[in-house]
C-alpha cells in the first residue's frame, strides 16, 4: 500500500501546504516583529509632550473617575478629538484591571491598531500581490518610521489611520477589477461588508471628526469616475447601512447636543475641524507638507509619490474579462494612489498642518511600494534583485526603529522629569488642600497628568491668588513677587527644562497625601460613618 506522501492521488497537497504554511508563519512573524516594535519600552519615556498629556488626562477622567461621556481637563476644558481612542484605552484598561493611568497603557491603544493595521494590510494583499507581496507590504509598514513611531504615541491619529484604511480595503474587497454586464445578486458576504464598511466609516468619525469619511468616500467618488464606474456606489451602501454610518458616527455629537454641552460641540466642529481648515488656528505655507512626504521615513518615503504616480498611469480595465491577480493589484494600486493623492491635495489646502495628518497614508503607501517591486521584478533578474534589496533594506529599518525610536523618545523628555516634580508637589499639597496654576503661558499637561488632580488657573493680580498652594514659573514669580508678599515659596522643582515654584498662602490644612487616591475615598467614607452616629448620638441626649 503506497504511502500518502508518494500517492498520485495526494502526492502534490503536502508541498503546497507546506509551503503555504511558511507563508502564513512568515505573516505571523511580520506581526510579531510589529507588536516588538510598537510595545518594547512603551511606557519609557515620560508623557512629556503637551497634545499626548492632554489625551492622557481624559483617559484618567474616564479609568480613574468613570466620566466616560464628556470628561473635562482641569475641570472646565472639554475634550478636543471625539472619545473613541479614550474609549479603547479605558476599554484595555478595565479588561487588564488597570485602576490608574501610566504612560504604558495610555499609548496601548495606538500599539493595538498599529499592529492590527499591519495584520490587516497583510490580510488585503494576500490575494492581488500572492503571498510574498502581502509580506513584503507588512513588513514596509512596520519599517516605517512614522507609522511605528505614533504607534507609541497616545494619541489619536493611529486611531483615526487603522479605520481610515480598514473603510477603504472594505471598499476594495467589495468592488470588482472589471465592470461587469450584470449587476450580480448581494451574497451574505457583500451584505456583512457593506455593514462593516459603514461602520469603519462611522468609528474613523468617532476617532478624529468628520474628516474620516470626507477623505475615503472622496477618494472613492474620484477613483470611480476617472474609472467610469459611478453607478457602482450605490452598491456601497444600503438603506440599512447607511443608518449604521449616521448612528455610528452622529451619537456622540447627538449625545453632547442633548447634554447641552455646547462647548464640547464648539471646541469639536468649529475650532478642531472647519476651525483647522480655514485658519482658526493658524496658517502654515502650501510648501509645508513637501518635507514631511519625501523625509518622514526615509528612505522608503521618498519612493512613495513615484509608486502612486505609476500606479495612476495605469490604464483602467474596459470590458467584461475574468479578473486576473494583476488587474486586481493594478486596480486596488489605482485606487489607493487616488486616496494618496487626494489626502495629500486636502491636508495642503487646509490652512493649519502637522506631519501626524499624513499617518493616514503609510498603509496605502506600504501597499503601493509593494505593488510597485511585484511590477518590477515580473520585467527582469534586476527587477526581482531590486525586490530582494526593498526586503532588506525594510529588514535593516526595523532594526533601526527597535534600537533608535525608544532612545529617541526618552531623550526627548530631557530638561527635568514632570513625574519626579508631580510627586514632590503631592508630597507638599494635601490631598484636599486647594493647588492653583498661575503664570504659564502654554497648557502645563504633563504635569496636570502626573499630578493627577485639578489645578485651576489663576487670572488677574498673583497676589489675589485664594488661599491654599500656587504652582508658577520661577520667572513669573522673580516679576511679581512684590505684589505677591503673602505667598511664601516652599518647594523649587524642574519639569520639562522649566524652574517651577510652588508657594503657599496661609498655613497648611491638611497632611500630605498619605494614601492613594483609590483608598482615600474608603477613609473618607468610614469616617464621615463614624461622624455620623456620633452626631445622631448628641441629637438623642447621648454621650460621644
Amino acid at each position: 500500500m503506497s504511502s500518502p506522501l508518494t500517492s498520485g492521488a495526494t502526492g502534490p497537497a503536502p508541498p503546497r501546504r507546506m509551503a503555504l504554511t511558511r507563508w502564513h508563519l512568515a505573516a505571523a512573524a511580520v506581526v510579531l516583529v510589529t507588536a516588538a516594535l510598537t510595545l518594547h519600552r512603551l511606557g519609557a519615556a515620560e508623557v512629556c509632550g503637551a497634545n499626548e498629556a492632554i489625551e492622557g488626562v481624559f483617559v484618567q477622567q474616564m479609568v480613574e473617575h468613570g466620566v466616560l461621556l464628556f470628561p473635562l481637563e482641569n475641570g472646565s476644558a472639554p475634550m478636543y478629538k471625539p472619545p473613541l481612542f479614550h474609549w479603547s484605552a479605558a476599554a484595555l484598561d478595565r479588561i487588564a484591571g488597570a485602576k490608574r493611568v501610566t504612560a504604558f497603557n495610555l499609548r496601548m491603544p495606538s500599539a493595538l491598531y498599529a499592529i492590527a493595521g499591519v495584520a490587516l494590510m497583510i490580510a488585503f494583499a494576500w490575494t492581488p500581490l500572492g503571498e510574498g507581496g502581502a509580506i513584503l507590504a507588512g513588513l514596509i509598514l512596520a519599517a516605517a518610521y512614522q507609522y511605528v513611531s505614533e504607534g507609541r504615541v497616545g494619541r489619536v491619529d493611529m486611531t483615526l489611520c487603522f479605520f481610515e484604511t480598514l473603510a477603504m480595503m472594505i471598499c476594495l474587497w467589495m468592488l470588482p477589477a472589471t465592470p461587469a454586464n450584470e449587476p450580480a445578486a448581494p451574497s451574505a458576504g457583500k451584505t456583512a461588508l457593506r455593514y462593516l464598511f459603514a461602520l469603519a466609516l462611522g468609528l474613523g468619525v468617532l476617532a478624529k471628526g468628520p474628516v474620516a469619511i470626507v477623505l475615503p468616500l472622496g477618494a472613492i467618488v474620484v477613483f470611480l469616475l476617472r474609472e467610469r464606474r459611478l453607478g457602482e456606489l450605490r452598491d456601497l451602501f444600503t438603506p440599512a447601512s447607511f443608518l449604521v454610518v449616521i448612528v455610528s458616527s452622529l451619537g456622540w455629537y447627538v449625545a453632547c447636543a442633548m447634554g447641552r454641552r455646547y462647548g464640547f460641540l464648539g471646541r469639536q466642529l468649529e475650532s478642531e475641524n472647519f476651525g483647522r481648515f480655514f485658519g482658526t488656528l493658524g496658517f502654515m505655507a502650501p510648501w509645508y507638507y513637501l518635507k514631511p512626504i519625501l523625509l518622514n521615513s526615509m528612505p522608503l518615503s521618498v519612493m512613495v509619490p513615484f509608486a502612486a504616480g505609476a500606479a495612476l498611469r495605469r490604464p483602467a480595465q474596459i470590458g467584461s474579462s475574468a479578473e486576473t491577480r494583476q488587474q486586481r493589484a493594478r486596480f486596488n494600486a489605482r485606487m489607493l494612489a487616488t486616496f494618496w493623492l487626494l489626502t495629500v491635495i486636502f491636508f495642503t489646502v487646509a490652512a493649519y498642518k502637522r506631519r501626524a495628518y499624513l499617518l493616514p497614508l503609510w498603509p496605502s503607501s506600504a501597499f503601493l511600494l509593494a505593488w510597485g517591486a511585484d511590477e518590477i521584478a515580473q520585467r527582469s533578474r534586476w527587477g526581482r534583485i531590486a525586490r530582494g534589496a526593498l526586503v532588506v533594506l525594510c529588514a535593516g529599518l526595523v532594526a533601526f526603529n527597535f534600537i533608535y525610536l525608544p532612545h529617541h523618545e526618552v531623550a526627548g523628555c530631557a530638561g527635568g522629569s514632570f513625574q519626579a516634580a508631580a510627586a514632590q508637589i503631592d508630597r507638599t499639597v494635601g490631598i484636599d488642600e486647594p493647588l492653583y496654576l498661575y503664570g504659564f503661558g502654554d497648557d502645563p499637561a504633563p504635569l496636570l497628568f502626573y499630578l493627577d488632580r485639578d489645578a485651576p488657573r489663576v487670572e488677574g493680580k498673583l497676589g489675589d491668588a485664594p488661599p491654599g498652594y500656587v504652582i508658577v514659573p520661577q520667572s513669573v514669580w522673580d516679576e511679581h513677587e512684590s505684589e505677591a508678599l503673602d505667598l511664601k515659596p516652599v518647594l523649587n522643582v524642574e519639569a520639562g527644562g522649566d524652574k517651577l515654584l510652588l508657594l503657599r498662602r496661609g498655613g497648611a490644612i491638611g497632611m500630605a497625601r498619605p494614601i492613594p487616591q483609590a483608598r482615600s475615598n474608603f477613609y473618607e467614607s468610614f469616617s464621615q460613618g463614624i461622624l455620623d452616629r456620633s452626631l445622631h448620638q448628641v441629637g438623642n441626649g447621648g454621650n460621644l
